[in-house]
């Protein structure tokens, strides 16, 4: 897009797919990322590629920049033994304000 002229980013964050319908989802806090589009006049347009899909409902951005290499959800380091982190469990709970808004998603 940006060869085109348009402004590009990449988000991060969590896919809220409660149905497991979506792809890339494997359970309720998945971490997923998209890109979003600047069309003057629109604004931000959200597209998933992984799920074919256009505008964000079920996307929860947590960062925003202009390379996936700028995003990585989980950075740093360990020193200790293999056997000292077992597992890591991630929960997202989406609460909706409204039975409308809720339909929506």
């Amino acid at each position: 897009m940006r060869s085109l002229g348009f402004g590009a980013r990449i988000v991060s964050g969590y896919l809220f797919n409660p149905d497991s319908s979506l792809t890339g989802s494997m359970d309720s806090g998945s971490t997923h990322a998209w890109a979003e589009v600047f069309v003057p006049g629109a604004g931000w347009i959200t597209f998933d590629p992984t799920n074919r899909s256009v505008g964000g409902a079920n996307l929860i951005p947590v960062a925003v920049t202009r390379g996936i290499a700028q995003a990585v959800p989980i950075s740093g380091s360990f020193v200790g033994g293999t056997d000292a982190f077992l597992s890591m469990n991630v929960a997202v709970e989406v609460k909706v304000a409204d039975r409308a808004a809720a339909a929506r998603l």
